[in-house]
């Protein structure tokens, strides 16, 4: 009370507690710290996946050589349709085209590569594939050279 009997109002500045303000911001600093997870996460998977697609885009450069190997091992040179489409066959790839000519051989292979692709809700397996053009011929001597190329158009059915 004061002096002359009336109630006098007191202002009180009220700080909230340590325990409050954590209360307040335990959740706000936890969904935060989720966020950062699940992007550091996402990020990482997205980085693994990339690397994996492009070891299968470069084991389809290796079945490719493999593949010219092989043909340009046959006797007698050139080989028929049958017999080039059973080695694509044998290298993961798919005879597209095939055309022959006095000692010349061009085809297209198309070959494929599987690789893990990772996300959150499980993992799953792709395919990667690339086209060769893959020309043989016979130089002076009648040995059978070759010369491949990747096509930059590759049709995946």
């Amino acid at each position: 009370m004061s002096d002359h009997g009336t109630v006098a109002r007191q202002h009180r500045v009220t700080v909230p507690s340590p325990g409050c303000l954590v209360a307040l911001l335990a959740p706000i600093v936890a969904v935060l710290i989720a966020a950062l997870v699940l992007m550091v996460m996402h990020h990482r998977q997205e980085r693994a996946n990339e690397r994996n697609e492009s070891e299968a885009l470069d084991r389809t450069a290796a079945l490719a050589r493999s593949y010219a190997r092989d043909v340009m091992a046959l006797s007698p040179y050139p080989p028929g349709q049958e017999t080039v489409r059973a080695i694509a066959e044998r290298h993961d790839g798919r005879l597209t085209t095939y055309a022959r000519s006095e000692g010349r051989l061009a085809t297209t292979v198309r070959f494929f590569a599987e690789f893990e692709d990772t996300t959150m809700f499980g993992t799953s397996y792709s395919r990667a594939y690339r086209c060769y053009s893959i020309v043989f011929r016979e130089d002076a001597a009648g040995d059978p050279q070759e010369k491949t190329s990747r096509l930059e158009k590759c049709d995946a059915d």
